[in-house]
């Protein structure tokens, strides 16, 4: 077999795949809105270690945000 039609098989089958799972349903909507779901479950906890990391980067912002400790941009 080509290998462009292995690819194309390939790719076929993968999406075949995610077009079968069905999602959340409406009632199952409620557990997934719970606190404990959340990827950032302490946001305190969050902000103090964004903030240590900022600190040990030398860096203003340092998630997304350009510019290094020297003022400089």
């Amino acid at each position: 077999m080509p290998l462009k039609l292995v690819t194309a098989l390939c790719i076929l089958a993968f999406l075949e795949g995610c077009a079968s799972f069905p999602g959340a349903q409406p009632w199952e909507r409620g557990n997934l809105a719970k606190p404990i779901m959340s990827l950032d479950t302490d946001s305190l906890d969050s902000r103090f270690v964004t903030h240590i990391y900022d600190s040990k980067e030398s860096s203003s912002g340092g998630m997304g945000v350009g510019g290094g400790g020297c003022g400089c941009n």
